[in-house]
């Protein structure tokens, strides 16, 4: 005895849905389902995540979808429309039926969205093929019609679905107590059943995983309508009709013991359905090449036409032995292409006067980047490693990240997606989720409580650290106030209980502050697309983790080219501050130009007076630079990378080393090459790769593995490495007791340890800044206070205008008010 849920709504129905993915699917493999769908409303949100972790769990994904169908046409859109739209349940067959549903979704949000995205009977026919339909809930069209007495119209829908489905297409069952309408419906459909020979099937619309959960479901459904749980006038009660839960096969036979064929085509359903979505390898968008060059002919021609221009200055035989390494690498791995798309639209937007970061991450390490732009740190001159970067023994693709200064940061991506065809380039959607201190005012406001009330026990809610949210679990440990109102007020129990069952739900959809992907042919062969709400950027429904290789481990991401487009508002400040510089005085600086010991800047750092200095404004770091008194750029560099929690701990020793340089002592003198640039601390991850290579005979792809095992601190795999370490220097004449030594002061300081790369980049950026406002103050403020101007409106904004104003009085530069004949 089987049965496969073929009516199935994840947590991906936003505010709708309670079915973890994780957990419906355990929930399938303990009841030995050997099937399982996925039809989330109007969007495909979770079925890639769903495919993997029921491919995972041995169980046969269904990718489907419950559609939203205009009674008419999608683009129609008058006042009132919004209640004529019916539901309507599709799955996949197979690969091609996958892109159709795809294709589909998109339709409906980018062409037929009016309060939901909607589709029509056009699109249905055109993308039809190697698709089952299901005739959906009481909200279907034909169930609608039904319901309505209008069984003429009942026929007449059917007649059109046959004609695009035919005998894909099945009449849906449902059955729910306490529902004569239910009964009412399924009575005719089974009269339609016979005189049209469609076939049933049996689906229970699955909302939530146990039959306790309903109570929280209607909590949900009451948060996304905005209503109490008290109010009368609402649809159909989760609490009066707790039915719409994950049934056991046994209980949905027994539902259905008169129709038994309905729940025997929920197998042949799952038979027809097997969809294998390709994943796990890079795919890159062509690039036109002159004379359709092969791009690794063309990325070698480019770096043989600009290194002079580039590395005049470096001895020449280090610099081909490090271009020759670094191009086979890209080559073999198949990444020139990569290259060949960022230094274009790199290049593109630095010939446009678009202010672009120096670097970004480990990027910085790769000659052939800077030689072709992308970046602006050499690093031969910062003794940076390529293979943090791209290291050849890990099959991981490069990750290259891009600063543009903020307010032109669009204009990038609109040159990129012309170049490339709008239809191919998107930008990534990411997921706002029901945290604690949201969750449970949510949950408060739909128990009746009033906002106070609600804010109330949503402030004891102890904030959680960056990266790391706060659990209501968590909070009930930490938080005195939380734990005794729970044990001791019935009203804020219930608020918690319910809010820890929708705890962490996605809760709407939201645009990834840069994330972009690129493809070689339209994105809806890949992934859906839709609409976002505020400023109708085209997105992608999947996010993120489900598309880029390099946000996942296991090679488990679709493999699009995914590109960190970044706005920094300090970029924007520098552009605009050389821009009043060529006003005032006709001077035209090139930041990349300017001497970099300028005895001005580094006064004004040493002296605190960091206002408005990229990473360097925070009254911890003015402390910092005026304990420190930074001499070079080196300096600023450690000063980002050390000022974060933990490293700061290092920051007395690193400074009793600044200040006294003869009091350093090294385990071995030949550390002194390794660390004498930090004042014999380990401050980056990339000397621990350096020391490996140097004391124990690493390559540098090994030594890259090294410091990736440190940073994972896993047991066994940092017990080999230390064997490796120990060897590795006793081949090279050193004790094994130093050798010890050596690998212990590494583990203990690589879980501080930075990155160098992007640590230098900054630390470029951070020089700039203070360049400018020292050599050029009045123009400098003036920059930073239109920038602060611009910012969210909002009590921050007023802080940090109030702030940066107070400095221009500091400096004695006059601040005036707006003058309606004077100010532009």
């Amino acid at each position: 005895m089987s049965f496969v849920h073929l009516h199935l709504h994840t947590e991906y129905s936003l505010l709708d849905g309670m079915c973890r993915i994780d957990e419906v699917i355990r929930k399938a493999r303990e009841l030995q389902m050997p099937a399982l769908a996925i039809t989330d409303h109007g969007a495909l949100y979770g079925a890639f995540k769903f495919y993997l972790k029921a491919k995972e769990a041995g169980i046969k994904p269904i990718i489907g979808v419950e559609l939203y169908k205009a009674k008419h046409s999608r683009f129609d859109k008058q006042s009132g429309l919004e209640k004529d739209q019916y539901h309507l349940v599709l799955l996949a067959k197979n690969l091609n039926g996958y892109k159709n549903l795809l294709k589909i979704v998109t339709k409906a949000y980018l062409e037929g969205f009016y309060y939901k995205p909607r589709v029509d009977f056009e699109i249905l026919k055109e993308y039809s093929q190697d698709l089952i339909a299901l005739s959906g809930c009481l909200h279907g069209e034909i169930a609608s019609s039904i319901l309505n007495n209008q069984i003429n119209e009942a026929e007449k829908t059917l007649e059109k679905f046959l004609e695009i489905f035919g005998e894909n297409f099945y009449l849906e069952l449902q059955r729910h107590p306490k529902s004569e309408d239910f009964e009412k419906v399924n009575q005719q459909l089974i009269k339609l059943s016979r005189k049209f020979s469609v076939p049933l099937v049996a689906t229970n619309d699955v909302h939530y995983l146990d039959q306790e959960d309903a109570y929280a479901q209607e909590i949900l459904l009451c948060i996304q309508t905005l209503r109490t749980i008290y109010e009368k006038n609402r649809s159909l009660s989760m609490i009066e009709v707790p039915d719409y839960f994950f049934k056991t096969p046994a209980t949905m036979k027994g539902a259905f013991i008169d129709i038994p064929e309905a729940v025997d085509n929920t197998l042949n359903i799952a038979e027809q359905c097997s969809v294998d979505i390709p994943y796990g390898k890079w795919i890159l968008p062509k690039f036109a090449t002159p004379d359709d060059i092969p791009p690794e002919l063309y990325l070698k021609k480019l770096v043989e036409e600009r290194k002079d221009k580039r590395l005049n200055s470096f001895d020449k035989k280090t610099v081909e032995k490090r271009i020759e390494y670094e191009l086979a690498i890209i080559t073999k791995k198949g990444y020139s292409t990569y290259f060949l798309i960022v230094a274009d639209f790199v290049n593109w937007a630095k010939n446009n006067h678009i202010a672009v970061g120096p670097g970004r991450g480990s990027v910085a390490g790769s000659l052939v980047a800077y030689i072709l732009n992308i970046t602006d740190i050499n690093p031969l001159e910062y003794n940076l490693p390529f293979e943090r970067f791209l290291n050849p023994e890990r099959p991981t693709p490069p990750d290259i990240d891009i600063d543009f200064a903020d307010i032109r940061r669009d204009e990038v991506l609109r040159y990129v997606s012309k170049k490339y065809g709008e239809d191919k380039v998107a930008q990534i959607i990411t997921f706002g989720t029901m945290e604690a201190r949201l969750v449970i005012r949510d949950v408060a406001r739909a128990l009746g409580f009033s906002y106070s009330q609600g804010d109330r026990l949503a402030k004891m809610v102890p904030l959680g650290k960056q990266g790391f949210p706060m659990t209501i679990a968590a909070a009930l440990e930490e938080s005195p106030q939380l734990k005794y109102a729970y044990q001791t007020e019935a009203e804020t129990k219930k608020v918690i209980d319910v809010a820890r069952k929708l705890e962490g739900l996605p809760r709407h959809p939201s645009v990834h502050a840069a994330g972009v992907v690129i493809a070689d042919k339209s994105l809806t062969e890949y992934v859906p697309l839709q609409r976002e709400s505020k400023e109708g950027r085209i997105i992608t429904q999947y996010d993120m983790y489900c598309l880029d290789l390099n946000a996942v481990s296991n090679q488990k991401a679709i493999g699009l080219l995914k590109v960190d487009f970044l706005g920094l508002r300090n970029l924007t400040i520098i552009e605009k501050a050389l821009e009043y510089v060529l006003n005032t005085t006709g001077k035209k600086i090139d930041i990349h130009q300017v001497p970099l010991d300028d005895r001005k800047t580094y006064q004004l750092i040493s002296q605190g007076n960091t206002i408005g200095v990229f990473q360097l404004e925070s009254a911890g770091m003015r402390r910092l630079a005026k304990d420190l008194k930074p001499s070079r750029i080196s300096d600023i560099s450690a000063m980002v990378a050390l000022y974060r929690p933990g490293p700061m701990d290092l920051i007395p020793s690193f400074l009793d080393g600044k200040n006294n340089p003869k009091k350093i002592e090294y385990l071995h003198p030949d550390l002194k090459s390794v660390l004498e640039e930090t004042y014999g601390i380990l401050v980056y991850q990339e000397q621990v790769m350096e020391i490996a290579h140097k004391l124990a005979g690493y390559s540098m792809s090994e030594a890259d593995n090294l410091r990736m095992a440190m940073g994972k601190k896993k047991k066994e795999l940092m017990k080999k490495e230390k064997e490796k370490f120990i060897d590795g220097c006793l081949k090279k004449g050193y004790r094994k007791q130093l050798a010890e030594k050596i690998f212990s002061f590494m583990e203990k300081f690589a879980a501080y340890g930075f990155n160098k790369p992007h640590s230098a980049s900054y630390a470029l950026i951070a020089y700039w800044t203070a360049y400018i406002k020292a050599n050029y103050p009045v123009e400098f403020m003036t920059a930073l206070l239109s920038a602060e101007l611009s910012g969210v409106a909002g009590p921050q904004r007023e802080i940090k205008m109030s702030t940066t104003i107070e400095e221009c009085r500091r400096m004695n530069i006059p601040v005036l008010p707006p003058d309606i004949n004077k100010s532009e």
